[in-house]
């Protein structure tokens, strides 16, 4: 590690921690969330769902095992969430300099400097995580060399256009063509649909593909509050009046109900991580999840033709809906989850079965 400098974590209720930097050495501001899963920081850390956002890691270990190479496939990184680090800062309790993996090419450090983003550790995680939990969604900024900066808030932001695809682009030559709405897509989505036979045609959050060519259409996930992304919504309401199948994940949940007439809410404090468990309404069939949100649906607030999937079985809140007789469905979990469990992976071959029943 190169020389090791002061940096402060500041909360807006004038919490502050001081810990050590071991990132780019800078300040930025962000809302501040906890993820509780021992592996899979880069995935977290270029997973979209996390624009505007400091990134609380709550095991308390974090670069053990470096960070893998930028080799593509599909045209895309065949070991990353997207392009890019999304993420505005990092939190963790103890940072290890030295890395052993098969396929690291780097460590966390250089590549946190490489993209620019800041990372703290050396404080109490735990005492956070607990104020966190306590007080909810809160706004915080990391302060290098006492340069401050203002809190930021995602949450009144379009995100989406911040992180999404700005023109049309075509993956695949497989027989069944996809619309990708990306409103900050993983790209594990993109890999779990090529391997499925399909041709994906990935939009921006706010293009109308409602006169295109299309066999089904998947809502992607992404950051900040669904009630920004009025435009998707809008479009989704047009497709809904047709019968081609859609499938929505995370964003995509919220934003499929928000179409159908429904509302959402900000969680006390989100779901992010691995391992939390869902059951399928009606069934005693149990899942365990990856999720990273920190909205919700009220399932309540939907009409009569339309139904929750699943519900998740620490808080009873949402994690998915169906509707009642069309080809639509959703979950608010991650089933192309990439570091955590893919219990729930078979959800993409249900979306591919109800597009060639569409297509008979």
């Amino acid at each position: 590690m190169s020389e090791i400098k002061e940096i402060r974590l500041v909360l807006e209720d004038g919490t502050s921690f001081t810990g050590k930097s071991f990132g780019y050495h800078g300040s930025v501001a962000g809302e501040v969330v906890f993820n509780t899963a021992m592996t899979g920081y880069p995935e977290s850390l270029t997973d979209p769902s996390y624009k505007g956002q400091i990134l609380l890691a709550t095991y308390p270990l974090m670069g053990n095992y470096g960070v893998p190479s930028n080799e593509r496939e599909n045209g895309i990184p065949k070991f990353f969430e997207s392009d890019a680090i999304h993420i505005s800062g990092l939190i963790v309790s103890d940072y290890s300099a030295e890395f052993s993996h098969w396929n690291a090419k780097c460590s966390l450090e250089a590549w946190l400097k490489e993209n620019k983003v800041p990372a703290i550790y050396d404080i109490d995680t735990r005492e956070l995580t607990k104020l966190l939990r306590d007080k909810g969604p809160m706004l915080g900024k990391i302060i290098a060399d006492e340069v401050d900066v203002e809190f930021y808030n995602p949450d009144l932001h379009n995100m989406a256009a911040l992180v999404a695809t700005k023109e049309k682009v075509v993956y695949g030559k497989g027989k069944h063509k996809v619309v990708l709405v990306d409103t900050g897509a993983k790209y594990n989505i993109l890999r779990c649909l090529l391997r499925r036979d399909t041709t994906v045609v990935r939009v921006p959050w706010d293009y109308d593909f409602n006169d295109d060519d299309y066999d089904g259409i998947m809502l992607a996930n992404g950051p900040g509050n669904p009630a920004m992304y009025q435009m998707t919504v809008d479009n989704i309401k047009k497709a809904l009046l047709e019968d081609k199948p859609i499938f929505g994940i995370c964003l995509g949940n919220q934003l499929l109900g928000l179409a159908a007439g429904g509302s959402s809410h900000k969680l006390k404090y989100g779901h992010r991580a691995h391992n939390h468990p869902v059951r399928m309404v009606g069934t005693d069939s149990c899942y365990i999840t990856s999720q990273n949100h920190g909205f919700v649906l009220d399932t309540d607030s939907l009409g009569a033709e339309w139904e929750p999937l699943f519900v998740n079985l620490n808080d009873n809140t949402n994690e998915g809906i169906r509707h009642k007789s069309k080809p639509f469905f959703s979950t608010q979990f991650h089933p192309e989850a990439s570091s955590g469990p893919t219990d729930t992976e078979f959800l993409f071959d249900k979306f591919i079965e109800l597009i060639e029943e569409s297509k008979k």
